[in-house]
Formats: C-alpha cells, sequence, structure tokens
C-alpha cells in the first residue's frame, strides 16, 4: 500500500469526487479526515470497512476558525498531516451580465478562499514534518472558460494560479502542491442531463466518453504517493482529451 500510516484530508468528501477519493486513499492505507458542511458518516463508515481509521468533521471551509478548529483535532486524534485534498467545491451558474454580487462571492470563497484557508492551517505540520502532499481539484473550465461560469471559471483557474505560487514556496521542504482538472466527469449534475445534452458534451471528448470519479480518485492517489515526489505546480486534466495544451 503505497500511504500506510499516512493521515489525509479530504474536503467535500461526503459525497461524488470528494467520496471516491476518500476512499481510494484509504484503499491504499490512509487514515482519512472527511471535512464537509454535509454529513459523511456514510463515506466514514465506507472508510472503517476498509479497515482504516477516519474522523468525520462538519466544516464551513470559508470560516477560518472552523478551518483551524479542524485541524487541530485532526493533529490531537493522529499527530500528523500528510496529505491534503481541497476538494469542496460549488457552482452558481448564469451570464454575467445577470450574476449577482453574492454568486460570485460565494463561489469564490467556498473554490478559492477554502483552499487558502485549509492549505494554510496544514502548512505548519507539514512544515515541521519536512513532508506533505497539497492537491486541489480544479476544473478544465480553469483552463479554457465556459459560458454562464465566470465565477466558476475564475476560482478554479485562481486555485491553478495559488498552487503554483505555493508549490514554489514550500518545495525546498519537500512538499508538493499540485492541480488535477476534470472534465466531463459522472455526478448528479450529469445524471440530471438529458440525452441530447450529454451528446452535445460527449461530442467536444475526443475520448468520445464521460469520465469517472474514480478516474480523477486514481489520479490523486498519484500525486499523494511517494511515486510523484519530483512533481510539483503542476495541473494534470483528467478529461478524455477535452484540453490539450
Amino acid at each position: 500500500m503505497r500511504l500506510a500510516n499516512k493521515v489525509a484530508i479530504v474536503t467535500g468528501g461526503a459525497r461524488g469526487i470528494g467520496q471516491a477519493i476518500a476512499l481510494r486513499l484509504a484503499e491504499e492505507g490512509a487514515q482519512i479526515a472527511v471535512c464537509d458542511v454535509q454529513h459523511s458518516e456514510e463515506t466514514v463508515a465506507r472508510i472503517e470497512e476498509l479497515g482504516r481509521a477516519a474522523l468525520a468533521l462538519k466544516v464551513d471551509i470559508t470560516h477560518k476558525s472552523q478551518v483551524d478548529h479542524a485541524v487541530e483535532m485532526i493533529m490531537s486524534k493522529w499527530g500528523r498531516v500528510d496529505i491534503l485534498v481541497n476538494n469542496a467545491g460549488i457552482t452558481k451558474d448564469g451570464l454575467l451580465l445577470r450574476m449577482r454580487e453574492s454568486e460570485w462571492d460565494a463561489v469564490l470563497d467556498v473554490n478559492l478562499k477554502g483552499a487558502f484557508l485549509f492549505s494554510q492551517a496544514v502548512l505548519r505540520p507539514m512544515l515541521r514534518q519536512r513532508q506533505g502532499r497539497i492537491i486541489s481539484i480544479a476544473s478544465v473550465v480553469g483552463l479554457m472558460g465556459n459560458p454562464g461560469q465566470t465565477n466558476y471559471a475564475a476560482s478554479k483557474a485562481g486555485l491553478i494560479g495559488f498552487s503554483k505560487s505555493l508549490a514554489r514556496e514550500v518545495a525546498s521542504r519537500s512538499i508538493t502542491v499540485n492541480c488535477v482538472a476534470p472534465g466531463f466527469i459522472a455526478s448528479e449534475m450529469t445524471d440530471a442531463l438529458t440525452q441530447d445534452q450529454k451528446k452535445a458534451l460527449l461530442d467536444q471528448v475526443p475520448m468520445g466518453d464521460i469520465g469517472l470519479p474514480s478516474d480523477v480518485a486514481a489520479v490523486v492517489t498519484f500525486l499523494a504517493s511517494d511515486d510523484a515526489r519530483y512533481i510539483t505546480g503542476q495541473t494534470i486534466n483528467v478529461d478524455g482529451g477535452l484540453v490539450m495544451d
């Protein structure tokens, strides 16, 4: 197991991609703290079925006091933090002309400020350990843009720039900072699309298929492992070829 005895934090781990990441990290041996505004007991129960220790923490990641308290609880329980996955995110889509300021602020607060607060909170223990992995879930939308998602695209592009800058700050302490940018991934949102809508999206994907949460989780797990010790400041697209640099 590549992550035996490691301690990982996964934000937004109650369902979807976050849950898939938490479970995959646990399969590789990590102990998992699931931080979410939603109840994450189901994810924790599934992690414990794998024989790993897990902790469910209800955290609003836009509030520094809640984030700091969560990290303090994790440190008190396990004494270290090895991996942070900034996965929590929201969308409030709409054309910019009609977008409310509150919709802009909410998306930037969760998607970008939340990653800032959690990354800042784990840095002290990681610096003491002289080892750590910070992995943020961005999006291909942050690379290519998407009509009706100026707030979401800005937050994800910001996350990529944030990660590159932080990677340069902490590389000398063997802390890596990377992003994973999913494309069209099966989710509750895609389940609600009509067949015509799905076809229109898939027509843009060279592989012609929808991705799975497990596809994203596999790349996150690689970046969290020692196999990726010499990779930092990078964004890896998981999109079936939708964006090719």
